[in-house]
């Protein structure tokens, strides 16, 4: 048995037991507590007299082929495509929905390098945000198969702010736990509102809610925001059971007479929306400019949309992980949405871009358009009034 295979076969030990530690808090805040607490739902104050704008970036895929010249030309153009948007639309806040790095090509013992990097033009300006995994943040390594012909391993590359690290002890290919991800970006930066959330729900991670409370009253929310993982990586693509009850339990605690408007957030699309996807073009009800591809769904549906369906609370569900898409078509009481591919990592030639979410107070509304790398706005619907 080769050392690397040696090294890897512990690395995924060490892991396994990693996920059976004992929770635990870092510093006094109580929104970083990771693992799911008692404590009140941590809020994001909207602006005095503005609605409350998210910026969403799916499917960054930072890290992908980082041994070659093509790799890291996409982080950047990744990069430039995120600053556009938020200099275009100046959000309130970011949701990064899953796949911010390609973890499977990361050949490094710290992948959270990357996903550092991912985060970096939200952090630079100093807008809060929040993330959830998809399938390829934790996914195992990948050997290249020209790695095992002459020359054999070329040289690795690593994040510009972190090109100190060389040398056998940075490379590695054990990968990052979903675990260690999330506890480095909240331990790492004091505007991410990112969670473990519950150890009852592991191995999934990302499991969260969050109020956007007006600034003139933090004790009546405008909108509840959830956040799931749907898994993918080094678990099956699902969201479990267990998470379904959780949300309903949350949900019903918090909100009981549904009475404040509640959106959903996580990577990978479930069944239904197979049920609503256009067969050919984009037509009415549906809005969207990209129907290129068959919707690749979760695993299993274990009860997540029949609890959603029966909340008139809520309005939206939202996800990534298809490149190729960027629809929203009602189903049932609520619309399901795509993002848009932000990152030049991962498949699709696609033009990139983000979608824009603004919630208004008073009229209510819920609004949502996609903003273009080049400046482009389309694809405007209303989701909610």
């Amino acid at each position: 048995m080769s050392k690397l295979t040696i090294s890897s076969l512990a690395f995924a030990s060490a892991c396994l037991a990693l996920q059976f530690l004992p929770i635990f808090t870092v510093g006094s805040n109580p929104r970083r507590t990771l693992g799911e607490s008692k404590t009140p739902i941590p809020s994001v104050q909207a602006r005095p007299g503005a609605p409350f704008r998210i910026a969403m970036f799916a499917d960054l895929h930072f890290g992908e082929n980082a041994w070659t010249d093509w790799g890291p030309a996409q982080d950047v153009n990744s990069t430039r495509v995120m600053s556009t948007v938020l200099d275009s639309e100046t959000p309130d806040f970011v949701v990064y929905l899953g796949d911010l790095i390609t973890a499977n090509n990361i050949p490094i013992t710290n992948a959270s390098l990357y996903w550092d990097e991912a985060i970096s033009p939200t952090r630079t300006r100093r807008i809060a945000w929040s993330s959830v995994f998809g399938n390829h943040d934790d996914a195992p390594f990948e050997w290249p198969l020209d790695w095992f012909s002459a020359p054999g391993i070329p040289p690795l590359r690593y994040p510009a702010s972190h090109s100190s690290a060389s040398g056998e002890e940075a490379c590695y290919f054990g990968g990052t736990s979903r675990l260690t991800l999330m506890k480095k970006e909240i331990e790492d930066n004091e505007l991410s509102y990112s969670r473990s959330g519950s150890h009852d729900l592991w191995p999934s991670i990302s499991n969260y809610v969050l109020q956007v409370v007006s600034s003139k009253n933090s004790e009546s929310p405008l909108v509840y925001l959830y956040f799931l993982d749907s898994g993918g990586g080094t678990y099956p693509e699902v969201i479990s059971s267990a998470q379904a009850e959780w949300f309903q339990h949350q949900s019903e605690e918090i909100n009981p007479d549904s009475s404040v408007p509640e959106l959903i957030f996580w990577h990978i699309p479930s069944k239904a929306y197979e049920e609503v996807a256009p067969k050919s073009g984009i037509d009415k009800p549906c809005v969207g400019s990209i129907n290129k591809e068959s919707v690749a769904a979760q695993d299993a549906e274990l009860g997540i949309m029949k609890i959603l369906e029966a909340r008139p609370s809520v309005k939206a569900v939202f996800v990534g992980h298809n490149h190729g898409l960027d629809w929203c078509c009602p189903y049932k009481k609520l619309w399901l949405c795509f993002a848009r591919h932000t990152g030049y990592g991962g498949y699709g030639n696609w033009t990139r871009g983000a979608r824009i979410l603004e919630i208004t107070k008073d009229p209510f509304s819920i609004k949502s358009w996609i903003r273009m790398e080049d400046g482009m706005v389309h694809s405007e619907v209303i989701l909610s009034s």
